[in-house]
């Protein structure tokens, strides 16, 4: 197998590839400095691409401040829309299969019933329209890739939900948390394994996938199960959106349906709550 490109290897999902990768002895896997490997620099993107010529480009990076996206469109739009396109422009070029991640926040979450990928995408901000322009671009350059949808990312890397309701629940008596919406955690571990596994199976089954971890719950009951598994005494009061207004607007309901990627890519999906448990006990609280 070729090489393996990551951008956005210090962030969250990608040191979380770098954890699984290491975990089973994945080959050819190249962790890309930041510095080196700008997603909106065309010539430097094409000087990596003909020197290690990759099987496969794991596109990790992303504007992922989902408030300041609002005030800052166009740099968004920038890293999210056209950083994607000088990738998949490279990647048709040279035969690679992109893996481009991509967000819930692709849909209104108007409805109750779990998304399907053929469901209409409707973003009602400017990070989730940025994020669906990039997978829009892809196509016009190649036809190899794999975009993955997914939800509510937390490891023990980075910044994420679960490190700071811990950090919280530990200087704090009292959370208020956001109870009204719904949607599935995914433990970006779980996301890593799956990237891999598509990579590792040599998978054709190219195209648009969700993948989360399994079930619902609302911040606030994700908030405390974090606080019940890690035994954090704190107590937690469950408000509505209105009380707590942010500049972006986020999905009420952005449960994904996962069956194409079980069935199409052969995944084993946890629950939530178990991954949950997993992550916990690596952080070791």
């Amino acid at each position: 197998m070729g090489s393996i490109l990551v951008f956005g290897a210090s962030g969250q999902l990608g040191q979380c590839l770098a954890h699984v990768a290491q975990e089973r002895n994945t080959p050819n896997m190249v962790f890309l400095p930041e510095a080196q490997a700008n997603i909106l620099n065309p010539a430097g993107l094409a000087a990596l691409f003909a020197e290690h010529r990759p099987a496969y480009c794991i596109n990790c990076a992303a504007y992922t401040a989902v408030d300041k996206a609002e005030d800052e469109v166009e740099l968004a739009r920038k890293i999210n829309r056209d950083g994607v396109a000088n990738l998949s422009q490279l990647c048709g070029e040279y035969g690679t299969v992109l893996i481009q991640i991509s967000t819930d926040f692709v849909f209104a979450g108007t409805g109750n019933q779990p998304l399907v990928e053929t469901d209409e995408a409707a973003p009602i901000s400017v990070y989730g329209l940025t994020k669906l322009e990039g997978e829009q671009v892809i196509s016009d350059y190649t036809n190899k890739f794999f975009i993955l949808r997914t939800s509510w990312l937390y490891s023990e890397y980075a910044n994420n939900f679960v490190k700071t309701m811990l950090k919280l629940g530990r200087e704090r008596e009292e959370l208020k948390i956001i109870w009204d919406q719904l949607g599935t955690p995914t433990y970006a571990i779980d996301l890593a394994g799956c990237i891999l596994s598509i990579i590792e199976t040599g998978s054709q089954e190219f195209g648009l996938y969700h993948y989360s971890n399994e079930g619902v719950t609302s911040w606030y009951d994700f908030a405390t199960a974090i606080f019940e598994l890690s035994q954090t005494p704190v107590r937690t009061v469950p408000i509505r959106t209105a009380e707590y207004p942010t500049k972006a607007t986020r999905p009420t309901y952005s449960v994904m349906d996962k069956t194409k990627a079980k069935t199409q890519l052969g995944v084993a999906i946890p629950h939530w709550r178990h991954s949950l448990q997993v992550c916990l006990g690596r952080l070791e609280v």
